[in-house]
């Protein structure tokens, strides 16, 4: 049987606060109770100094704040990015008022060969937006760990045919 890893980190949480039971400060006690059952979910979220919002509600407007970027690294030590468009922000609150947790729901491109290009000359990367990354279980990041990245369409090099 296979345990996820916040099952197992709560699992580690709570038997510290049962081994050293009154004296566990009240956000480790918060924390290995769980997040509520209610979360809360909203159109924008700042932080890192940007402004997100999910994809939905930035239909029409002048601003793009929907696109996402998380530096992160592969198990065979390879450093990836990570890009995707915001779906949903969501907070889970913990049953003690400083315990809140913000995570974004994104909507992940393909990082392989087939999904991505860096143009070596510019190192700007050139995403195939048709290319969903696949077989993915956590669609749900860190508020925290994101960038913000702007999307645009590649200009054309053929002559137009009018």
């Amino acid at each position: 049987m296979r345990f996820s890893f916040v099952y197992c980190l709560l699992m580690y949480i709570t038997y510290k606060v049962y081994q050293i039971r009154r004296s566990a400060p009240k956000s480790l006690s918060s924390l290995s109770l769980g997040s509520e059952r209610k979360c809360k979910c909203y159109n924008g979220y700042f932080i890192n100094g940007y402004v997100f919002h999910t994809e939905e509600y930035g239909q029409g407007r002048k601003t793009y704040n929907s696109g996402v970027c998380v530096k992160g690294s592969t198990s065979s030590e390879l450093e990836v990015d990570y890009y995707g468009r915001l779906e949903e922000v969501v907070e889970l609150q913990y049953h003690n008022e400083q315990n809140r947790v913000f995570l974004f729901k994104c909507y992940w491109y393909d990082m392989t060969d087939r999904g991505i290009r860096v143009d070596p000359h510019y190192g700007l990367v050139e995403i195939n937006s048709k290319a969903r990354l696949r077989n993915i279980n956590d669609v749900f990041v860190f508020a925290k760990q994101c960038q913000q990245v702007y999307y645009t369409y590649t200009p054309s090099f053929r002559k137009d045919r009018s």
